[in-house]
């Protein structure tokens, strides 16, 4: 029978690891925090967790107080100790591997160990063990404390029953979970990001748009549908009732040409300036704290929304 979570572990407390602990200590949970830096990531961890608090509690999220919250100058004190950790070191196989090498020893029998990793893969990263059978992919979108999703990813070297013990964990979290069922480079939703921002940045490098009016075209337009349902099922939608084969045969010599004429840009130095300056623009001399604050408003009041209709209709 699995033990219940009680502590959970984040190692690498960078942007992506102080969201995690916000979001677990609202939860109820204790929470252990090991970073490279020399205060062990507290100063940070602290003031990011002050920020988000109000959001969370907005949400209806807050079970538990902040003050369940230690910071550990060792990873192996957190691997000790801990029911569950989330990891997000940086994205480098080296620091990976000599991080899992160092705590292994250390993780309590049932402990899950999960990686936030947004590029690299399960089977590189399992190298970096003796027995990678409690080890998963588990790559959040950044900020996680407020973007629910959550993409899983084991293989046969894992244990048979540590998905479904994460899937329950990141539930009880009020996260949304997907397997990813065949691993490739970049998961599932990076992939489906980077494929839009290849074309964005086609588009602006064509002369087509402004760096400014492409983001506008998407925040204002599909982004708008997509934050209630994706793209499949919006087209399924937009058929007059007839349903998502029909809108294929309908806009496929339309599509066809569309994707044959989009660009496969490469981050060179005039892309990178006019992307830059661009977005430069678009701040309209907001700092990015500003930006980020305005950011995480607009979610927040986009999932309360959602989950009123939702529970409406029940």
């Amino acid at each position: 029978m699995n033990e219940p979570i009680r502590t959970v572990g984040i190692i690498g407390a960078g942007t992506i690891g102080a969201s995690w602990a916000a979001l677990f200590l609202a939860c109820g949970y204790d929470v252990a925090v090991h970073d490279a830096t020399p205060d062990a990531g507290e100063a940070f961890v602290r003031g990011y967790v002050e920020t988000a608090w109000p959001a969370l509690s907005e949400l209806g999220l807050v079970k538990g107080g902040t003050e369940r919250i230690s910071f550990h100058k060792q990873p192996e004190a957190v691997a000790e100790c801990c029911d569950f950790i989330q990891e997000s070191v940086p994205e480098r196989l080296d620091i990976k591997h000599a991080l899992f090498a160092r705590i292994e020893p250390h993780l309590k029998p049932k402990a899950i160990l999960a990686s936030s990793a947004s590029g690299l893969m399960v089977k590189e990263m399992q190298e970096g063990f003796k027995n990678p059978a409690r080890f998963i992919l588990a790559h959040p979108f950044n900020p996680p404390h407020l973007i629910p999703l959550v993409e899983l990813l084991a293989n046969e070297r894992t244990a048979p029953d540590v998905l479904e013990q994460a899937e329950a964990f990141y539930a009880s979290a009020g996260r949304v979970t997907i397997r990813v069922r065949k691993e490739v480079p970049g998961h599932i939703a990076n992939r489906l990001q980077a494929a839009l921002w290849r074309e964005a940045i086609h588009l602006v490098k064509e002369g087509v748009g402004t760096v400014e009016d492409v983001d506008k075209a998407v925040s204002a337009g599909p982004g708008l549908r997509w934050a209630v349902f994706g793209p499949n099922m919006i087209f399924n939608l937009a058929a007059a009732g007839h349903g998502l084969d029909m809108y294929c045969e309908r806009f496929a010599d339309s599509y066809h040409r569309w994707w044959d004429d989009m660009g496969a840009p490469r981050f060179t130095p005039e892309v990178r300036a006019a992307l830059t300056s661009g977005v430069a623009e678009e701040m309209h001399g907001r700092s990015v704290a500003e930006v980020a604050k305005e950011r995480d408003q607009i979610i927040v009041g986009i999932l309360k929304a959602a989950r009123a209709v939702r529970e409406a209709k029940r």
